[in-house]
This record gives structure tokens, C-alpha cells and sequence, in this order.
């Protein structure tokens, strides 16, 4: 599978993925600074299937139905490596379920 972390998230995060994904970091990618509609096309181009953010708003700023990707916001007191991790095995367990929807929020 293939994932991309957003630029919010720690770099080390990646690490917490494991080796069976393939995980990019915006930064990897030269992607920084892109505005979210920009991102997610460059996203859809080069065909990632995960998105993986803290951004609460991303679901209200675009239309995420039609795109061909799941999108996981994961929702904590801060965005440290050391809080995020606790909630890797949260978002793998909602994929071994395989019902992804666009916008899964992870608490």
C-alpha cells in the first residue's frame, strides 16, 4: 500500500508504518507547502491510496468523494511522534476491516 504523511506529521512517524508499505513523507516527495487541492491531485497522480494527517478541516475545505484514496486524520493532543504512534495500530486495524470510507478520524 501506499502512504503518504502529511507535512504536520513528524518524519520519524514514518518508521512507526514498518517496511510492508510503502510510506512517503510530503517532504520526500518536494510536495511542501502545497495548498490541499494541489496535494491531493499530485496525491491521485501518483497513485497513493493513503493520506494520513492531523488536519480536522481537511474534510470541510475539500470534496473528498471523489476521490480514489482514504484519508486518516488522526486526532490528538499534540502531533509528537511519541502521541501519533499510540495510534498507528488503530488505523491498521481499520484497514484489516477493509470498509474504508474517504474520511476515517482517529481518536
Amino acid at each position: 500500500m501506499k502512504i503518504l504523511l502529511d507535512e504536520s506529521l513528524p518524519r520519524k512517524l514514518k518508521i512507526d508504518f514498518g517496511s510492508v508499505h510503502e510510506v512517503w513523507t510530503v517532504r520526500e516527495k518536494n510536495w511542501l507547502g502545497q495548498k490541499n487541492g494541489a496535494l491531493l491531485k499530485l496525491m491521485v497522480e501518483d497513485h497513493f491510496e493513503l493520506f494520513i494527517t492531523v488536519d480536522q478541516n481537511l474534510p470541510y475545505q475539500q470534496n473528498l468523494d471523489r476521490l480514489p484514496l482514504t484519508i486518516f486524520v488522526l486526532c490528538a493532543v499534540d502531533n509528537r511522534r511519541e502521541t501519533l504512534s499510540r495510534l498507528i495500530p488503530i488505523l491498521f486495524d481499520r484497514l484489516a476491516e477493509g470498509n474504508l470510507q474517504n474520511i476515517i478520524k482517529i481518536s
